[in-house]
């Protein structure tokens, strides 16, 4: 006589069922496809996403928790970030654009001339947005005067920010670049002819890969996303690029807020005879008073004067 085959307990009523309730794995964000994130598993594998509209923005370069959904994924949590950046968004919102980031590598030119101005106006950016920056010389094969320019590159390296003479196209100064980064989660910064996409692929070999790569798991065919997207770098490290995207302006800050961010004026700040000084032509002021004696560097307060001026005609405080 055949034997009935056990049947499996029913299960308590309110239960789900396991499958019902995958654990969450731990990701990271690295990039923003069509309407999902691309999020790198523990494997190394990547999971197209999407997220819960309870958790808002998420950044690339954000650390999540997601879940197997339907053969995709999707985020459930934004896990703490240890930095964000952000830039202005509609209806006075603001949007992530990176997030984690270690430090931002802020990319000059000197053909035809170095513009210090910018490079100053980025690192005040930065200063507030309380990120770390580097200075990078980019297609310094090419420069006019590399004394005087790797003079001022000396002068924020005396101020305690790295500086890296490079060429991304003949490869000068990349192993110490490289160097720099390693175990770092960076981002570059700069204007439009510095040089910063032959300096990403030159940091990059197998870019255009992986891109590519990228496109091909949203379904996009072999269209590159123009997205912010987080490689990792051969050396240890991840870089963010962000291609477009102008971050580091004034529209954030006041001239209190542009002043903290020259880190050399900050002994003097509380010194000056005013509370609501603005260093220029106000009685009293001990920053323009040590930028008189040299203790404060007189090009640097000179761009200073250009950068709150800018601010002014901006209509800022």
């Amino acid at each position: 006589m055949a034997r009935k085959r056990a049947s499996a307990a029913p299960e308590p009523p309110g239960a789900v069922s396991q499958a019902a309730t995958p654990s969450p794995q731990q990701g990271l964000v690295i990039s923003h496809l069509g309407q999902g994130l691309a999020v790198e598993n523990a494997a190394g594998e990547i999971v197209l996403c999407h997220t819960r509209r309870r958790l808002g923005g998420v950044a690339v370069g954000d650390r999540v928790l997601w879940v197997s959904s339907e053969g995709q994924g999707r985020v459930e949590e934004v896990l703490p970030r240890r930095s964000l950046l952000t830039r202005p968004g509609h209806n006075a919102k603001v949007r992530p654009v990176a997030a984690n980031l270690d430090i931002v590598l802020v990319v000059v030119a000197p053909a035809p001339e170095p513009d210090w101005l910018l490079v100053d106006q980025y690192l005040a950016a930065c200063e507030h947005r309380d990120l770390a920056a580097a200075v990078v010389v980019n297609k310094i094969d090419r420069v006019g005067d590399r004394a005087a320019v790797l003079a001022t590159l000396a002068d924020y390296q005396a101020l305690g920010y790295s500086g890296f003479a490079v060429s991304a196209k003949s490869g000068e100064g990349l192993d110490g670049l490289r160097a720099g980064l390693a175990g770092r989660c960076a981002m570059l910064a700069g204007q439009s002819g510095v040089g910063k996409s032959s300096l990403t692929n030159a940091l990059l070999p197998d870019r255009q890969l992986r891109t590519r790569e990228l496109s091909e798991k949203a379904g996009l065919g072999r269209h590159t996303t123009t997205a912010a997207t987080l490689y990792h770098l051969p050396g240890g490290g991840d870089l963010i690029d962000s291609p477009g995207v102008a971050v580091f302006g004034l529209a954030e800050m006041n001239a209190q807020d542009l002043a903290w961010g020259y880190r050399e004026f900050r002994d003097w700040l509380g010194r000056c005879r005013f509370n609501d000084c603005r260093h220029t032509g106000d009685k009293g002021c001990a920053v323009r008073e040590a930028a008189e004696a040299g203790t404060i560097g007189p090009d640097r307060y000179r761009r200073f004067v250009k950068l709150l001026g800018k601010l002014q005609l901006m209509g800022g405080p």
